[in-house]
């Protein structure tokens, strides 16, 4: 499982950015994504997850109606849509994979990949 994290960066807060992951070395469409994040001192949060299919998503409380993910198997690319940042957002982003049916679960998911850092402030 290869991933590869990209598009954070230095935003105020209650701005937006959106990353991507892309995928390879594996059958993307069989798999069920997910992007955690971990703060500096913090253990690694599972934040969304989205099913192989891409018909059902789950958030965390800390996210759910800011932070949209989503997929397109065509291209073997994951998204996520980040609005309303907040300081607390800051973070490294990682994206991982699943084959578990247990697909909201974080301790199935694996292949991290270097992450992408995310940083609100003003």
């Amino acid at each position: 499982v290869q991933l590869q994290a990209s598009g954070g960066g230095l935003v105020q807060p209650g701005g937006s950015l959106g990353l991507s992951c892309v995928a390879a070395g594996f059958t993307f469409r069989h798999y069920h994504m997910a992007w955690f994040r971990q703060a500096p001192g913090q253990e690694r949060e599972l934040i969304a997850a989205i099913r192989r299919s891409g018909d059902a998503t789950d958030y965390a409380d800390s996210v759910k109606g800011r932070f949209t993910i989503s997929r397109d198997n065509a291209k073997n690319t994951m998204y996520l849509q980040m609005n309303g940042l907040k300081p607390e957002d800051t973070a490294v982003y990682y994206c991982a994979a699943s084959q578990n049916v247990q697909w909201r679960v974080a301790t199935w998911y694996k292949g991290w990949g270097q992450g992408t850092q995310v940083t609100v402030s003003s």
